[in-house]
């Protein structure tokens, strides 16, 4: 028990993230952006993977890898054009990025039994 408090204390903390800062020139970030906010409005809550597929059919040229386009929608959610949004289903969980303008979908519920009301019955 001592050692696990030693290694406890003895780990540093992980660092703070810092802000995102893009290295593209503004005119290909406002590109990348508006495709990027098109396709999540379009077609949102859509995953990160959908979100490359969707990219990849557009056949923007200035991303140049998946990783990028992550950087591009933390940069974006960091300006609130994007939200981030966990959909937990038992066990599992999806993330979806949406617009800050759509309503949240929730999942359909459960339908409970019907109860109908009791029939007296003839004597």
């Amino acid at each position: 028990m001592f050692g696990t408090a030693i290694r406890c204390f003895a780990k540093k903390s992980k660092p703070k993230m810092g802000p995102v800062v893009l290295k593209t020139p503004p005119e290909q970030r406002q590109t990348i952006t508006r495709v990027l906010f098109d396709i999540v409005k379009e077609h949102g809550p859509i995953t990160v993977g959908n979100t490359w597929e969707r990219v990849k059919e557009v056949g923007l040229k200035d991303l140049t890898s998946k990783n990028h386009m992550k950087v591009v929608l933390r940069w974006m959610r960091e300006r609130q054009k994007v939200r981030l949004v966990c959909n937990h289903v038992g066990a599992h969980k999806q993330f979806l990025y949406t617009s800050w303008f759509t309503k949240p979908v929730t999942p359909p519920s459960k339908p409970k039994p019907a109860t109908s009301p009791s029939k007296p019955r003839p004597s």
